[in-house]
């Protein structure tokens, strides 16, 4: 009696795995398929694409390239180095002085201690376009127009990342670690970049790839900032292709253009999901 109700048991267990397994399948089919569509649609020409759906790829790969390479109103190089240099910047300014100002709010006590958590929070909840109009002027009395010191440098403040950090200093960085640094003679500085941030190298990862695709994919706020054409970011220029007169539209480079324009980000979530992983290993383990 007792084999047959484990094995009973067992089978459920196996049918149950089964059918997880299933769903996280489909589930991951439906997330992938659009990529599909979109590098197989890359490989295709205009008028292939206007037939329908393939399965298979197109023989115009080559060809989809050339013609984007060689627009002369579309500065595809440009383009990609200026998104890469302005996501890039944006990631490290908001991590890094986010989490020094997560840092500051938990690792110290002062009388305005809550009253700075919570202007900070409040800043989090006013929408970008309610201050855009008033921050283009600003920029623009200030010289800064038509350059990427408006979309790099404001990242420093970032309400969103700093919460997330210093929610996961409460739960991940004890104070008695900066005590110690402190008894060793550790200054704070040293404190922070020796001892803290290594141990958020999880959240930072994850803030990274957030605030670089976030940077990446804006459209917004560079839309109103940049006017050469030497400057102009990723997103803009795949507007600009979208938004071309019928006779020069042509759907195969718009694919490759948006294939192009995924590269980067998926080349950042790579290199940065091992400290996600090892960090909800580590965690995991403590617990």
């Amino acid at each position: 009696m007792k084999d047959n109700a484990a094995r009973e048991n067992l089978g459920a267990l196996c049918l149950r795995r089964g059918i997880a397994y299933l769903v996280l399948l489909f589930l991951t089919f439906l997330s992938l398929f659009a990529f599909y569509i979109l590098f197989i649609n890359a490989t295709r020409s205009h008028p292939d694409i206007q037939k329908g759906f393939s399965f298979f790829p197109g023989a115009s790969l080559g060809a989809n390239f050339t013609n984007l390479m060689h627009n002369a109103n579309l500065p595809v190089l440009s383009g990609l180095m200026n998104s890469l240099l302005v996501a890039s910047l944006s990631a490290v300014f908001a991590t890094y002085f986010s989490t020094m100002t997560a840092f500051g709010i938990h690792a110290y006590r002062f009388r305005l201690n809550q009253a700075a958590f919570s202007l900070i929070l409040m800043v989090m909840m006013v929408p970008t376009q309610v201050t855009a109009l008033g921050f283009v002027r600003l920029m623009a009395s200030m010289g800064f127009k038509d350059s990427f010191i408006p979309l790099t440098v404001p990242a420093i403040a970032s309400p969103v990342v700093f919460f997330f950090m210093i929610q996961y200093m409460k739960s991940s960085l004890p104070l008695e670690v900066i005590e110690a640094a402190r008894i060793d003679g550790a200054g704070e500085f040293y404190a922070f970049n020796r001892i803290v941030l290594p141990m958020m190298k999880p959240a930072i990862a994850v803030q990274a790839i957030f605030t670089f695709v976030s940077s990446w994919n804006n459209y917004f706020l560079p839309a109103l900032i940049l006017d050469s054409k030497k400057k102009l970011t990723m997103p803009i220029l795949i507007a600009q292709l979208r938004s071309a007169d019928f006779m020069k539209f042509d759907m195969g480079q718009v694919y490759l253009l948006i294939a192009l324009a995924i590269f980067p980000v998926a080349i950042v979530y790579l290199c940065l999901s091992k400290f996600i992983v090892r960090g909800v290993a580590l965690g995991s383990v403590k617990g």
